[in-house]
């Protein structure tokens, strides 16, 4: 029996001829229409790996490990229901997230002792990836400007036993001047128009989407990575990242960024352990983007990962 489902929309699929590489176009398009499987990663600030899979089986429920992210496992999309049922979901013991949004507090590698700031950081996935890798000891501040994605947030770092994050509710455009030069590392995992989101099984996913909704997430990600660089210190990093293949919501952001500041800014190589990547565009339409941005990363859609964009600027230290 063939199942039929809803169509893309034809400006996306015609954004995805443009961005796509010829040989991934199709394996990319066919993961639109797929139950992807449910990932999850242990949360280090409560428990261990091993004692988190013991208790799993207990339940019954026997993860696979992602081979390549420590810490990562998968299950069948049809046993979500029976692990979020189980009593160490409820204790917060490990956080269910898409394997793409993992690698970005991966790539920042925040250390013990840093201060870090997660700028539009709800619901709050990255943040407490970030405090268990940071082992709870230094100064993370969260800023979300949305009250009930806020509530939300709190909620989820009080959960996995976050004790180390101040949260702001505010706009993070306003962050860079109200905190000059004052982090070690930022991660901006800017608010996008979630293309990579997409669900040929969920409409409902792109239907607030449009080609004038992308225009509308960029300006205001002009603003988040304009206060972001301003709150960097010198020496210091930041990770930029979205859920969005447009290039108006990635290259084209940080092209604005780069030749602003000029020398002051120097991308910075990523090396991911997955093969479904490409480098970052260095033009699009008829427009030559800086040739830094090769050094971004575009992660692919495949029948696991959501499609992502990944970009670490390093800020000159004088």
């Amino acid at each position: 029996m063939t199942c039929h489902f809803p169509e893309l929309p034809v400006e996306f699929l015609n954004l995805l001829n443009e961005v796509l590489p010829p040989a991934h176009k199709d394996a990319a398009l066919a993961s639109f229409s797929l139950e992807k499987p449910v990932v999850f990663r242990v949360n280090t600030l409560r428990t261990t790996a091993e004692q988190l899979l013991r208790e799993l089986e207990s339940d019954n429920i026997f993860p696979h490990p992602v081979p390549w992210l420590s810490g990562a496992y998968s299950l069948p999309v049809e046993d979500k229901r029976a692990l979020t049922e189980t009593k160490a979901f409820q204790r917060g013991l490990f956080y269910i997230q898409n394997l793409s949004s993992m690698l970005a507090p991966w790539v920042l590698d925040p250390q013990p002792g840093e201060t870090v700031l997660d700028l539009a950081a709800a619901p709050g996935g990255k943040s407490t990836q970030i405090a268990a890798l940071m082992k709870n000891e230094g100064r993370l501040s969260v800023v979300e400007a949305v009250k009930p994605r806020f509530f939300k947030l709190k909620a989820n770092l009080d959960q996995q036993g976050v004790e180390i994050a101040r949260t702001f509710l505010m706009d993070g455009r306003a962050v860079g001047r109200k905190c000059p030069q004052m982090f070690d590392r930022i991660l901006l995992d800017a608010p996008c128009s979630s293309e990579a989101r997409f669900s040929r099984l969920d409409p409902d996913s792109w239907a607030h989407w449009s080609p004038r909704k992308v225009k509308e997430m960029s300006r205001k990600q002009k603003g988040l990575v304009a206060s972001a660089w301003a709150s960097l210190k010198p020496g210091a990093v930041l990770l930029y990242c979205t859920c969005s293949f447009s290039p108006e919501e990635n290259e084209l952001i940080l092209d604005r960024l780069l030749r602003r500041v000029g020398d002051e800014a120097k991308l910075k190589e990523i090396t991911l352990p997955i093969e479904n990547t490409q480098p970052g565009l260095t033009r699009w339409k008829s427009k030559t983007l800086h040739p830094d941005l090769c050094k971004a990363v575009r992660i692919l859609p495949d029948e696991m990962m959501d499609g992502f964009f990944l970009a670490l600027i390093r800020k000159a230290a004088s």
